[in-house]
């Protein structure tokens, strides 16, 4: 290696590693604001920790009764821990260039609240005992907070790409959260969905917008540049569109949500004007299966 490619190395390498810390601190802070008002798993299984006492059920075995509870009142009740089985779950934050956009300067591109929700999601799966990847990544799904940076480190890395879902083969029973701004065709995610689902792959789609996707706040004539390698539009009356394209967008968000649910995976939107913590909030309901 020349001096040259070792100082471009280097640059490089210093141009990565700058976003992390703030990143890093900026998902933690977020994961401790949710993390306030959840609690656990919440989900029935074997484990060590109560959860809560119900009424018995006919096929409840009767070594489950709490007999001390049933004691109390007529009704037998049934003593239920808390799941305490790790899960596994594969994390992705869309790269394409679409991503990278943002209509406002004064707000995140959609890739950045995509990464911040990808890695408060995992700080707070593996506050849980959970283990987590990022989708494509080499290593195995890891425990400990030492896996942050790395995930940190891979999302901010990854290479734009045009807009496609990756094609990654995943464990049965894994669970995959994918955060894209899914503008792409229905039929593309319809397949990846059905793929993923058919091998027993429990998912979540969250689809993050800029306001303005959705909005179209624009006036009069307007160039709309391809992100995507498409060409430019030239528009006379943007407000011209606004209807129309508003009619689309909400097919297609139909669309995107018909998809989940058949495949019995769960969807949610979010936009990036809006305060990342109601969405992690969300994800992290879905991910825990609440």
């Amino acid at each position: 290696m020349t001096t040259v490619d070792a100082i471009r190395l280097q640059t490089q390498a210093a141009a990565l590693a700058a976003p992390l810390p703030p990143l890093l601190a900026e998902a933690e802070r977020v994961a401790a604001t949710v993390l306030q008002g959840v609690h656990g798993r919440r989900r029935t299984g074997a484990g060590d920790s109560f959860w809560q006492f119900r009424r018995y059920q006919p096929g409840d075995p009767a070594s489950a009764i709490d007999w001390r509870q049933s004691a109390k009142c007529d009704p037998l009740f049934v003593r239920e821990s808390e799941w305490a089985a790790a899960q596994s779950v594969w994390l992705w934050a869309d790269p394409s260039p679409s991503m990278r956009w943002s209509a406002d300067p004064a707000r995140p591109s959609k890739f950045h609240r995509a990464c911040l929700l990808a890695l408060a999601a995992a700080s707070l799966l593996l506050r849980g005992g959970e283990r987590v990847a990022r989708l494509g990544e080499a290593p195995a799904p890891g425990l400990g907070r030492g896996v942050l940076p790395r995930l940190a480190a891979g999302f901010l890395g990854a290479a734009p790409t045009p807009d496609v879902l990756p094609d990654s083969v995943l464990p049965r029973h894994g669970s995959l959260l994918l955060l894209s701004d899914f503008l792409l065709d229905l039929a593309v995610v319809d397949l990846a969905v059905r793929r993923w689902a058919g091998a027993g792959v429990r998912g979540h789609l969250v689809q993050i917008l800029d306001p303005a996707e959705e909005s179209l706040p624009y006036q009069g004539r307007v160039r709309f540049a391809g992100l995507e390698g498409e060409d430019d539009l030239l528009v006379p009356e943007a407000s011209s569109l606004r209807d129309a394209y508003g009619r689309r967008m909400a097919d297609h968000q139909a669309g995107l949500a018909a998809i989940a649910g058949a495949a019995g995976w769960s969807f949610c939107r979010h936009h990036t004007h809006l305060p990342p913590t109601a969405a992690l909030t969300a994800v992290y309901s879905m991910l825990a299966g609440q």
